[in-house]
């Protein structure tokens, strides 16, 4: 006997369970809203489980705080991605958030004026949707990379944990961002490491030392008030940033060089099955990481949210072409910061606030949310 697809009805959906769907339902629980939020991982906080092993945050813990909770530890120091994972996992606890966790989100559509978002665990009829998945979805990856011999282990910074997923020999790291940078010194240690690319400058003082502090202020200043779209600075600038490296921040070139790393030019291509540079060298190496950034992935979505240069159309994560329809977390969604901790929780606030105006609740306090500075 066929059995019936399970279906949910609940006024809002969230879709990600990271910071930023957590923080956004924080706000949302303020003002007495229903919702549920649905995340892939099997635990709160996987997203941040799952990256190497090594890796630190680059943001001083006093400025990683989601709206009502303290991130807990010294002002100044740098939770690992442990420590950040624990934090989302005890923020849910704390604000007591629905969270279901090990839903997969395989479609959202609109059926009957309703959206219907379609999961592994059945389907939800919602009045408003959040899409919180964040700006990194899907890695990126060269389209010749699947021209390189088949015994050239490769892996991308996402799947990433530690040196012994390696195989024994030398190891090419593509991509001279933050993410290649700290990993290409952590496989130094062990192996030659060639690393690919030109970086993108580095900040001017040593990450987490006294001269840091100020400056860290100052460039979050400047991200979080001066340059957003409501500036004719930031609508400037920022159409710019787009696509453009981010600086090393805790690791700098001398250091790279320091530690034994050859630098190489870009990987052009592959030739004879193996990595090609811009100069014409062809590199015989064992592995290859790929620290090439990610992609936003919105395919999932049946609905007309594109605009013709396949670019996501939004006013500050507020979709005016399909009314009740929210983004969260994205790059530079209204000023240079509103994909990194510091600068997220204004974005959280604005999008909880047109939310809960659409159909505003008699049991909720009047007046805006009050976020996080």
């Amino acid at each position: 006997m066929e059995t019936l697809e399970r279906t949910e009805r609940v006024e809002t959906v969230i879709i990600g369970g990271g910071q930023a769907g957590l923080a956004t339902a924080y706000y949302l629980k303020q003002r007495g809203r229903p919702f549920v939020i649905l995340d892939a991982g099997e635990r709160v906080g996987d997203a941040w489980r799952t990256r190497w092993e090594s890796l630190r945050l680059f943001t001083p813990a006093r400025f990683d705080s989601l709206p009502g909770f303290p991130f807990p530890g010294s002002n100044w120091s740098f939770p690992t991605k442990d420590e950040m994972a624990d934090y989302l996992e005890a923020y849910v606890e704390r604000f007591d958030l629905p969270v279901r966790t090990g839903v997969k989100v395989e479609r959202l559509e609109k059926e009957g004026g309703r959206f219907v978002v379609t999961s592994s665990r059945g389907r939800f009829e919602a009045e408003n949707v959040v899409v919180a998945t964040g700006a990194c979805q899907v890695p990126k990856v060269p389209g010749f990379a699947d021209q390189l011999r088949a015994d050239i282990t490769q892996l991308h910074s996402k799947d990433y944990r530690r040196p012994s997923q390696l195989q024994d020999g030398d190891v090419l790291v593509v991509g001279v961002g933050n993410s290649g940078a700290e990993i290409s010194m952590e496989l130094s240690a062990t192996r030659h490491t060639l690393l690919a690319g030109k970086e993108s400058g580095h900040i001017p003082t040593r990450h987490g030392s006294l001269p840091y502090r100020p400056g860290f202020r100052a460039f979050r200043f400047v991200g979080h008030r001066v340059l957003t779209r409501g500036t004719p600075i930031g609508r400037k600038v920022l159409p710019k940033l787009v696509g453009h490296g981010d600086p090393l921040v805790r690791v700098r070139p001398k250091e790279i060089a320091a530690a034994g790393i050859e630098r190489v030019p870009r990987v052009a291509g592959v030739q004879d099955g193996s990595p090609l540079l811009e100069d014409g060298r062809t590199l015989d190496v064992a592995n290859v990481i790929w620290c090439t950034g990610f992609r936003s992935d919105f395919g999932w979505i049946d609905l007309p949210i594109l605009g013709d240069g396949g670019e996501l159309v939004h006013d500050r994560g507020v979709v005016g072409s399909e009314p009740g329809l929210y983004f969260i977390g994205l790059a530079f969604q209204y000023s240079l910061s509103s994909d990194v901790l510091p600068g997220m929780s204004r974005d959280h606030a604005f999008v909880a606030n047109h939310l809960a105006s659409r159909v505003p609740s008699v049991s909720e306090a009047s007046g805006e949310l009050d976020p996080v500075a």
